[in-house]
């Protein structure tokens, strides 16, 4: 029983694909993404039909909060996964993103398209903010520096006028559609796309980054940053580029989130879900750009499909977060390298 507990899934799927040639991985990659594109149709389908959830449709718990946690979980991944940074307030970039794009559109008549880069820039220039002093400091000290900034974002909001104050910010416009796709309550399913679109660059852009000087920086800086800056690792620099790169995910997150749900207040960027996304990439496999996913959609599936249990379903929930937790400590698809040191640490 135990052996198949500690099937290492991750193991046997770098098996199979370091045995295939490129134009293989190319086909499985396209099929792969094909697969995602066709996910808001699944419910539509006797086999799938469980997909439907008790409250809101199918659709738009696609959209938000399964493709939402995913690409923030991304996001987050950088900064946790890669770097080995704790950030407990990653939630005040996605909510930096959501109210550049209310602001914005509400006040100046931009669309999300025009709010889309100024959302990760004022979401990069708070991570820039952010770092700058707080990367000097390592452990317990960066996590309560970080768990504060996100509690700073949003007790801001919640008392200036332009953010609206706890009311939040209504009205907030659809993005304008093109070339016949529309983008409105009637056609969630769109929005879903420009979600898949963002995740899809994301991870291009860990991967190009991963096997390039600052992934390799951020693996050296995971292992030992003392290490890493006595080998001449400019650690300060590449945290930051870490913690900058992900704040730009989640204000491009914020602005589309923002478009979609067309009304933001202050109650939407809590602490608690800085939290939930932070236990995405554990409980996917910190550092694994596949096992975050997975994670991540879970742990925002799960949830709305068992709402129907009302006062219980969070205790549900954290049962099953336990119960995993203990089955597979470094989550679903652990990294190979921190699985390797796991195992050589309990021997």
């Amino acid at each position: 029983m135990s052996k198949f507990l500690n099937f290492n899934l991750r193991d046997f799927g770098a098996g199979i694909w370091s045995g295939w040639n490129r134009p293989t991985r190319v086909i499985f990659v396209l099929l792969c993404i094909a697969v995602s594109g066709l996910l808001p149709f699944a419910a539509e389908f006797g086999p799938t039909s469980f997909l439907n959830t008790p409250v809101a449709s199918y659709i738009d718990v696609l959209v938000y909060p399964i493709g939402m946690f995913v690409l923030m979980a991304l996001g987050l991944n950088i900064v946790v996964g890669k770097s080995g940074l704790l950030d407990l307030g990653y939630i005040a970039f996605f909510a930096i993103g959501a109210y550049t794009h209310a602001v914005l559109s509400t006040l100046y008549g931009w669309n999300a398209w025009e709010s889309l880069p100024v959302g990760m820039f004022f979401a990069m220039i708070s991570g820039v903010v952010l770092g700058l002093p707080a990367l000097r400091l390592r452990g317990d000290y960066l996590a309560i520096i970080t768990l504060g900034f996100g509690e700073i974002v949003r007790i801001v909001a919640l008392n200036i006028e332009i953010t609206g104050g706890p009311n939040g910010i209504p009205g907030i416009p659809n993005p304008p559609g093109f070339f016949g796709v529309e983008f409105n309550l009637e056609y969630s399913r769109n929005f879903y796309y420009i979600v898949l679109v963002l995740i899809l660059l994301t991870i291009w852009m860990i991967r190009r980054f991963t096997v390039r000087r600052p992934g390799r920086a951020w693996e050296a800086i995971r292992q030992d940053e003392d290490v890493a800056e006595l080998m001449g690792v400019n650690t300060l620099v590449y945290k930051l580029w870490s913690f900058v790169i992900g704040a730009a995910v989640g204000g491009a997150a914020g602005v589309i989130f923002a478009s979609k749900v067309m009304v933001i207040s202050p109650d939407m960027f809590k602490f608690e879900v800085s939290i939930l996304i932070l236990a995405c990439v554990v409980f996917g496999g910190i550092g694994n750009i596949w096992g975050v996913i997975l994670g991540a959609g879970l742990l925002a599936y799960i949830p709305e499909r068992i709402r129907f249990l009302t006062e219980t379903r969070q205790l549900v929930f954290g049962l099953v977060l336990i119960i995993m937790m203990n089955i597979r400590p470094d989550g679903l698809l652990p990294r190979k390298k921190r699985e390797k040191i796991t195992q050589k640490g309990s021997k």
